[in-house]
């Protein structure tokens, strides 16, 4: 409180945990900038940011992993073709990467989060005295058809699954995470691989879901770093479209017209029958 805010209302307005900034001070949770610089990888400093503390190291590895595993997916991801489509029309990198990131909503961009809600959905059931297998079963039924974070309209199995599970199998051997939603991961790939000639394996969302359930992050976080992960894609593809000199790049090639469906006339609104 001072003569400028003498109840300290203004000063509460925007009162935060996150930052200190005074004349000649700047602390991020409590750790005065000067300190970070140089010393603190940029992972860290996500969880610094989101968490209060720092990662050990393990922690900001298996984070680090999850993080790069979802950079890009090349311009079949609606957002990075946005990306390159609203970068040919002179917007700007901010405004090409602010139109991608937009699009990152729950059909695409938003199975990690539901997926955490899914895994956290059996092992909920699973602590009521349920054994692994039938709290899976009763979660799968009682889901949408969909089920976010297996399966790829792509691959046939996604090559980041792999990696990332043997990085949290690592991790749970040693004590790291507590390999909860690794186990509820796994068992539902289990069960929706039974009976199939194709198995329906983990995809990416599903494989990062559990990294960063397991490394403590709720699941409305796991979209929030997704969107971090994959903005990295799209500055990338929107600063590349910048330097071809082309302007104004449609969804598809000019010699390429979308069919045009009959429909019904539109009616005036004064029209009469």
């Amino acid at each position: 409180m001072n003569d400028i805010d003498p109840t300290g209302a203004v000063a509460q307005w925007w009162a935060t945990a996150i930052t200190r900034m005074e004349p000649g001070v700047i602390e991020l949770r409590g750790h005065p900038v000067q300190d970070l610089i140089g010393t603190t990888g940029l992972t860290s400093m996500i969880w610094l940011m989101l968490r209060g503390d720092l990662p050990a190291p393990r922690q900001a590895a298996l984070l680090d992993a999850a993080l790069v595993a979802a950079v890009d997916h090349g311009p079949q991801a609606p957002s990075i073709a946005i990306a390159r489509m609203a970068a040919t029309c002179g917007v700007g990198l901010n405004n090409a990467v602010a139109s991608a990131v937009n699009t990152l909503g729950d059909a695409h961009g938003g199975a990690g989060e539901q997926c955490v809600r899914l895994l956290d959905d059996v092992l909920q059931r699973e602590s009521t005295g349920l054994d692994l297998r039938t709290a899976t079963e009763q979660t799968i039924a009682a889901w949408p058809r969909y089920l976010p974070g297996f399966g790829h309209r792509f691959h046939p199995r996604d090559p980041r699954r792999d990696p990332l599970i043997s990085l949290v199998e690592d991790a749970a051997r040693d004590g790291v995470v507590p390999g909860d939603h690794l186990r509820a991961g796994r068992s539902v790939e289990a069960l929706l691989a039974e009976g199939r000639t194709r198995p329906v394996p983990m995809n990416i969302d599903g494989a990062t879901a559990i990294i960063y359930a397991e490394l403590g992050f709720p699941a409305p976080l796991a979209r929030g770093l997704f969107v971090l992960s994959r903005s990295i894609g799209i500055l990338a593809h929107a600063w590349e479209e910048t330097q071809s000199g082309q302007r104004n790049k449609g969804p598809v090639p000019r010699e390429i017209l979308p069919t045009s469906i009959a429909g019904p006339t539109r009616q005036s609104p004064h029209h009469r029958t």
